[in-house]
């Protein structure tokens, strides 16, 4: 979807690798209160603005609290998020 590898948890997406950034999916009323964190930037794919999603720079993921920190965001909005729609292939 973004030029990287998503890792998916309940057929949802979860968190992804792009370049030198993690993507995270997290809960939408948690959006504005991450955007403060060092690091962390809007997803903005093909110039649109994601709410919900989150690009977070490789530069401050340095310990494994701070990557746990993201990851824990991500499994926590999963287990509510709902999943997205299934295409209708054709025969």
């Amino acid at each position: 979807m973004f030029g990287g590898l998503c890792f998916m948890v309940n057929d949802k997406m979860c968190v992804g690798v792009e370049k030198e950034r993690l993507m995270v999916r997290l809960d939408p009323d948690k959006y504005d209160e991450v955007l403060e964190k060092e690091g962390c930037t809007p997803m903005d794919f093909s110039g649109k603005v994601m709410k919900g999603f989150v690009f977070v720079s490789a530069d401050v993921l340095t310990t494994k609290k701070k990557l746990e920190y993201w990851i824990k965001l991500a499994l926590e909005y999963n287990t509510i998020a709902k999943p997205s729609k299934k295409k209708m292939t054709k025969p």
